[in-house]
């Protein structure tokens, strides 16, 4: 139970009964997702069952349940769309306001998940037979990089800067080269993030409180980059992008500074050299589909990244991991 990044409680809550048209789920892995520690985000519904990047396995099916049983490995992801509003006719799944109030009971970090009847029809995936319940764990966070990359439309023989490289920054380096990137270059503050960068392919990796727009100019031809992905929250990241971009390129902005916080956009300099600003939020199971297709493929190593498992009462010990940002990667929790 999350009562704050210092405050998560091992408690007894009754186990969820299912309704026709649900499924029970016995958690097997759940990854601490960035977003879990965002106080900014997550006190306002505290306290709460946090975790949205679960596997498990079926062990209850309610009546009028058909495409699945019990036994059954599945990921299943906590918001879903209605796939008819005009947000969704439009391809913007993650703008529905169905997915914004959809999710699973009680959440990721318990030992059985209730799954509600729309979720079951559009969220439960199976996994392949030789996926692994901890890489399963991974494709909520690689859903989410595919949807912001196909939206981005990174171009074949592009160059790509990625500020930010935890989690989502470095499944954005890896998978930014099957969009067609040729030179994909990654900036961070932090050392031991660095390196995992460079352990990742990066073609350069960036100090971020150096000039990051000198730096990529001088390694890539004296241009900036084509694409800019931002991937963290930090302020200075936004001008940092602003400025490293190509004229005629994107900045993608996967994550933004807390509510509040307003940054000054130079948008004449935008408006003289086409530069588009553009977000992405979220993935709609389209984009889980083919995300669950790229990790079985082996394009990304999402294995490699795990540098922490715990069981249920350490869970507290792995938000604080992940709130330091310091000396971890993917933090997963095994109820």
């Amino acid at each position: 139970m999350y009562y704050n990044n210092n405050d998560v409680r091992l408690e007894d809550i009754p186990k969820p009964n299912i309704s026709d048209g649900e499924i029970l789920i016995k958690t097997i892995d759940s990854g601490i997702c960035g977003t879990d520690v965002l106080e900014w985000y997550r006190l306002k519904t505290a306290p709460r069952v946090l975790g949205h990047e679960a596997t498990g396995e079926i062990v209850e099916v309610g009546k009028g349940v058909k495409d699945h049983k019990v036994g059954d490995r599945v990921f299943v992801t906590h918001h879903v769309p209605c796939n008819t509003c005009r947000y969704c006719l439009s391809g913007h799944h993650t703008a529905c306001e169905t997915l914004h109030k959809t999710n699973y009971d009680p959440g990721g970090f318990s030992e059985y998940i209730r799954v509600p009847k729309i979720n079951v029809d559009r969220g439960t995936f199976l996994l392949p037979e030789d996926m692994s319940y901890e890489d399963g764990t991974f494709i909520e966070p690689v859903g989410c990089v595919v949807r912001g990359e196909r939206l981005a439309q990174v171009q074949p023989g592009s160059s790509v800067l990625i500020i930010g490289s935890g989690i989502s920054g470095l499944i954005h380096l890896q998978l930014v080269r099957s969009f067609g990137a040729t030179r994909v270059f990654a900036a961070d503050i932090n050392e031991y993030r660095m390196e995992f960068a460079k352990k990742f392919g990066a073609d350069a990796v960036l100090n971020a409180k150096e000039n990051i727009p000198e730096l990529v100019k001088k390694i890539n031809g004296n241009r900036l980059a084509d694409l800019v992905i931002v991937c963290t929250g930090a302020v200075p990241a936004v001008q940092q992008a602003v400025e490293s971009v190509e004229r005629g390129g994107t900045v993608l902005f996967f994550a933004v500074p807390q509510p509040g916080i307003d940054v000054p956009i130079p948008l004449a300099d935008l408006w003289r050299n086409e530069i588009k600003l553009m977000t992405s939020y979220g993935a709609a199971p389209g984009d889980l589909a083919m995300a669950i297709e790229i990790i079985h493929s082996g394009k990304i190593k999402v294995h490699e990244m795990i540098t922490h498992r715990f069981g249920l009462n350490d869970t507290g010990v792995g938000f604080k991991l992940v709130a330091s940002a310091k000396e971890s990667l993917k933090v997963i929790i095994e109820p």
